[in-house]
C-alpha cells in the first residue's frame, strides 16, 4: 500500500455536499451565540424567467448565510420536475442547506416514496413534511388519495423508515383551520413530533402572542416534544396586494391593528401609496421579528416570494450584517 489517499467511492457525494446534509435542528444547535439564525423560503418558478430571478435571489441570500433555505412544492405536484431539479441544484451548486417540502395531497404512497428517492439522489436529506392543501382551493375539502395517507404523521413515519432523513413539520399558532379547537390541533402537532419530526415551522402570523401560546400548549401537553424547535414564519407585506396573498397562505385575516397601519399608509387617493405601504410592512415585520428574538425564538423563517430586498431590509433593521446588491423590488 502506498501513502496515497484512496479516491472516494464512485457515486458518493463529495465531502462539501455531505457537510451540507446536516439536520436543521443540528444547524440551529451549532449556531452558538450572537444573533438568532434566520432562514428563507423559496417557491418553485413557473418558467425560465422566474428561474433566473430565483437564482439571483438565491445568490443574494447565500452571501447572508441563512441557517437553511426551504423550497415549497406545488399542490398536487405542479412544477414537480423543476422543483426537484432546482432543490437538488441548491444542494450541489451553493453553500446553502436546502430543505425540500413534501406534501401528501394528490400522491399515492408509492409516488411519495419515489419523490423522496429523487431528493435523496440529489443529496437532499432535509424534508419538511406536510399534508398539504387541495389544489386550487386551499380552504376546500380535503380528499385523501385512494392510495395515499390521511395525515402528515403517517408521512413522517414513512420518510423516517426510508432512511437517514431529517424531518420538519408544520405548526399552526392559531390552530389549523380544519381543527375543531386548539387542544385538538396541539395533539396533532405533538403526534407529528413523536413520529420522528425534529422541529416545526409555523404558519405565518402577525400576532406574536399566538406563537407564544403555541409554545406553551406543546410544552404543557408533552414537555419532551415541546423542547424541539418551533420556528416562526414571517412575511414582510410590500403592498395591499400581498395582504391577500398573506391571508391565502395563512388561512387567517390579518389582525385589525396591522391592517389599520397598512391602510393608513396606503392613503386615500385613487391608488395606494405603494412605497409607504411597503415601508410600513417592513416596519411591522421588523417589530414582530424583534419581539420573537426577545422571546427566545430559535430562528426566524421568512417567506420571500423569491425576492430578497424586503427580507434583507428587515434583517438590516435588526442589526444583521447583510450585503447590498442590485435586486428586483419586493
Amino acid at each position: 500500500m502506498t501513502g496515497d489517499r484512496e479516491p472516494e467511492t464512485t457515486g458518493a457525494p463529495p465531502a462539501s455536499l455531505r457537510a451540507r446534509t446536516r439536520s436543521v435542528a443540528q444547524r440551529l444547535r451549532d449556531h452558538g451565540g450572537g444573533r438568532v439564525p434566520f432562514s428563507v423560503e423559496f417557491n418553485p418558478p413557473r418558467d425560465t424567467a422566474g428561474e433566473a430571478r430565483l437564482w439571483r435571489t438565491v445568490r443574494e441570500f447565500e452571501r447572508m448565510h441563512p441557517a437553511f433555505v426551504s423550497m415549497t412544492y406545488g399542490a398536487g405536484g405542479s412544477t414537480k420536475d423543476r422543483t426537484v431539479r432546482i432543490t437538488g441544484e441548491l444542494a450541489t451548486e451553493t453553500t446553502l442547506l436546502p430543505v425540500a417540502h413534501l406534501t401528501a395531497v394528490g400522491h399515492s404512497i408509492a409516488e411519495l416514496r419515489s419523490l423522496v428517492g429523487s431528493y435523496a439522489d440529489s443529496g437532499i436529506r432535509n424534508l419538511l413534511v406536510l399534508r398539504g392543501d387541495p389544489p386550487g382551493d386551499p380552504l376546500g375539502a380535503w380528499r385523501k388519495h385512494p392510495a395515499g395517507v390521511e395525515y402528515a404523521e403517517e408521512l413522517v413515519r414513512i420518510v423516517r423508515d426510508l432512511g437517514d432523513f431529517h424531518v420538519g413539520v408544520a405548526s399552526f399558532p392559531q390552530g389549523h383551520h380544519r381543527s375543531p379547537d386548539l387542544d385538538h390541533d396541539t395533539r396533532f402537532l405533538a403526534a407529528k413530533l413523536r413520529a420522528g419530526a425534529d422541529y416545526s415551522i409555523t404558519q405565518m402570523f402577525f400576532d406574536v402572542e399566538h406563537y407564544l401560546r403555541l409554545r406553551d400548549r406543546v410544552v404543557a401537553m408533552d414537555p419532551v416534544e415541546g423542547a424541539k424547535p418551533i420556528i416562526p414564519e414571517l412575511m414582510p407585506i410590500t403592498s395591499l396586494r400581498t395582504v391577500q396573498r398573506a391571508e391565502e397562505l395563512s388561512g387567517r385575516a390579518l389582525p385589525r391593528s396591522v391592517m389599520a397601519r397598512l391602510e393608513k399608509a396606503a392613503g386615500t387617493g385613487p391608488e395606494e401609496d405603494r412605497a409607504a405601504v411597503r415601508a410600513e410592512g417592513v416596519r411591522i415585520a421588523t417589530e414582530i421579528a424583534q419581539r420573537l428574538i426577545d422571546e427566545g425564538a430559535p430562528c426566524l423563517h421568512f417567506i420571500t416570494l423569491n425576492f430578497a430586498k424586503a427580507t434583507r431590509e428587515v434583517l438590516t433593521n435588526l442589526g444583521y450584517a447583510t450585503h447590498t446588491t442590485t435586486s428586483a423590488v419586493a
